[in-house]
């Protein structure tokens, strides 16, 4: 009697048990919620320029205000052991999320009274080292998300991020329309590099030079670490050819250091609708 009731009970628990882990492991691994930050995005960012750019309405932004300080504040809940359960793309997708909407919270703390971001640091200070951005434990600036938790980390070794991350400039890669997820990551990325070297405006062959945004100067190191075996910026540019408008000569030229590169200038002005 006991050997039987033992195996009927297992029939039922074991199945139980089964799931609970399951689920539990689907839980650990599944996107953060960003459907409130991804609503915001829908409704006040406007893709410009074939999808090269984009323009932020931040006064719909700081009309909605409320629902973008619950988005920061169900961010700041996620622990350090939470986050680093999750897979790399769901990590970096979060990342680069609390990053964007950290910049358009920092934005609203002065608009309209400002013409650049880089107003609100003053003469002697910078708004990417403010320490404002609750987040794994610590309160943090735009600086100590990019640079220490994306790039300083190692564990992403991604330079598209540069064309993810948002400052709230002109010169910068459009500000996407909706929200970075894990499952979505690479697409989104590859679309918004190639998106935004296809834009004449701040990357162009003329002769046999060509000029590309400063991005690619102030972060060179970050095109040259091997990522999908690209070793320099012109390996990276080259993966992107088509986007750049070049020809398979120009490409091989490119990559053989026959092309000159030079860097255009970047618009600081605030990318207001």
């Amino acid at each position: 009697m006991s050997v039987s009731n033992f195996s009927v009970k297992n029939l039922v628990v074991q199945p139980v048990i089964a799931t609970a882990i399951l689920l539990s492991s689907v839980a650990a691994y599944a996107d953060f919620n960003h459907q409130s930050w991804d609503s915001l995005l829908n409704k006040h960012v406007t893709m410009t320029n074939g999808g090269k750019a984009s323009v932020v309405n931040y006064a719909g932004m700081k009309a909605d205000s409320s629902k973008l300080t619950s988005y920061l504040d169900a961010t700041s809940k996620v622990s350090q052991s939470e986050f680093n359960r999750w897979n790399k793309n769901e990590q970096l997708a979060f990342l680069i999320n609390v990053y964007n909407a950290g910049t358009v919270d920092l934005v609203l703390t002065k608009y309209p009274n400002i013409k650049s971001i880089k107003d609100i640091g003053g003469t002697f200070g910078s708004p990417w080292k403010q320490k404002f951005i609750p987040l794994l434990g610590k309160t943090r600036s735009l600086d100590e998300i990019e640079h220490t938790l994306i790039r300083g980390s190692k564990r992403y070794n991604d330079p598209r991020i540069h064309f993810a991350v948002n400052c709230a400039s002109i010169g910068c890669p459009a500000l996407q329309d909706d929200a970075f997820t894990g499952k979505g990551l690479d697409g989104q990325l590859e679309q918004a590099t190639s998106k935004f070297l296809a834009d004449s405006s701040r990357n162009r062959l003329k002769g046999s030079t060509l000029s590309v945004s400063p991005i690619f100067k102030w972060y060179k190191e970050d095109f040259a670490t091997n990522w999908r075996s690209t070793s320099d910026l012109e390996g990276f540019l080259g993966r992107y050819s088509s986007s750049l408008g070049l020809s398979k000569s120009q490409t091989a030229d490119l990559k053989q250091g026959k092309i000159k590169i030079s860097y255009t200038d970047y618009n600081w002005n605030l990318n207001k609708k």
